[in-house]
C-alpha cells in the first residue's frame, strides 16, 4: 500500500491536475457548447478538486436525482475526515491516463470513466467504515452497484494507482485486499467460496494484471507482477511474476516485466 512519502508526492500534483482539468473543460465547452453547464457544474465553478469529484460523484451516483444533495453531504463528510483520499483519486486519474490508450487528458476519466467514479465513490465509503459510520458507507455501496455495476464492500481495502478498465460486473468481498499499482479489466471477482466469515477474500499485491471476466476465489494471495488470464478461475495462491490461466487456472509461465499492471499487455 502507499507509503507517506508516495502519498506526498501526489498530494504535490493537485494544483497542476486541477488547472489542466480547467484548462480541458474551457476547450470542450468552446467545442461543444451544449456541455456548458455540465463542466461549469463539475469543473469550472468549484474551488478545489475535491468539491468537484463531490459533485460529480453525486450526480454519477443518483439514480433519480432527488438524493444529491443527501449523497453531496455524505461524501463531502467523508473527504474532511481524510483528504488523503483526494490524492489517492489523483494517482487513480494518473494511472488511467498512462494505461489506457482510449485516455486522451484528465478530463476523460474525471468527467465520463465509471471505473473511476467507482473506485473513487468506494474510496469515500472506505473512510466512512472506518470511522464507524457502516450504514452509511453501505448505502454508497447500494448506490454503486445499482447506478455504476461495481460492487466493492466498503471494508475492502485498495492501495494507489488502480485502474477498473471499463468495470462493469467488478465485485469485491469484505476482506478484499488490493495493493498499489493493480489493473483490472471488466467482470472481475474477488470473492470468497462459502459461509465461512473472518478473513476469506484475496490479496492482491502490486504490479498484477487481471484479465476481463476473471475469478479470484477465496483467501488467496496473488504475488506481485502477476498475471492472471481473462476469465481464469483462480483458487490457488499465484506466485509473484507468474502467469496463470484457465478453468481451474495453472501455471503457463513468468512475466516478461516487473509489473504487468502498467503495460496492459494481456498476452500470455
Amino acid at each position: 500500500m502507499a507509503d507517506a512519502r508516495s502519498i506526498a508526492l501526489v498530494c504535490a500534483t493537485e494544483i497542476s491536475l486541477w488547472e489542466e482539468l480547467g484548462v480541458r473543460a474551457l476547450a470542450v465547452a468552446k467545442a461543444e457548447p451544449a456541455l456548458v453547464p455540465l463542466l461549469k457544474r463539475y469543473v469550472l465553478e468549484p474551488k478545489n478538486f475535491g468539491e468537484g469529484i463531490v459533485r460529480r460523484l453525486a450526480e454519477r451516483l443518483s439514480s433519480s436525482g432527488h438524493d444529491v444533495t443527501l449523497i453531496v453531504q455524505v461524501l463531502s463528510e467523508a473527504v474532511a475526515a481524510d483528504p488523503e483520499v483526494l490524492a489517492q483519486m489523483r494517482a487513480d486519474i494518473r494511472a488511467t491516463l498512462e494505461r489506457d490508450p482510449a485516455t486522451e487528458h484528465a478530463l476523460i476519466p474525471f468527467l465520463w470513466f465509471k471505473g473511476f467514479h467507482a473506485i473513487s465513490a468506494h474510496r469515500l465509503a472506505h473512510v466512512l467504515w472506518k470511522a464507524g459510520r457502516r450504514d452509511v458507507a453501505m448505502y454508497l455501496q447500494s448506490l454503486s452497484s445499482e447506478n455504476l455495476a461495481v460492487d466493492i464492500h466498503p471494508a475492502a481495502r485498495f492501495g494507489v494507482g488502480i485502474l477498473l478498465d471499463h468495470a462493469t460486473g467488478f465485485v469485491a468481498g469484505e476482506t478484499t485486499v488490493v495493493d498499489d499499482n493493480v489493473s483490472f479489466l471488466h467482470e472481475v471477482t474477488l470473492g470468497g467460496t462459502g459461509k465461512a466469515r473472518g478473513d476469506r477474500h484475496p490479496k492482491i499485491r502490486s504490479g498484477v494484471l487481471v484479465g476481463a471476466g476473471a475469478k479470484i476465489l477465496g483467501n488467496i494471495t496473488i504475488g506481485a507482477g502477476a498475471k492472471i488470464g481473462a476469465g481464469s478461475v483462480v483458487l490457488k495462491d499465484v506466485a509473484a511474476h507468474t502467469s496463470v490461466a484457465g478453468v481451474p487456472a495453472v501455471m503457463i509461465g513468468r512475466t516478461n516485466v516487473d509489473a504487468p499492471a502498467l503495460d496492459m499487455d494481456h498476452s500470455l
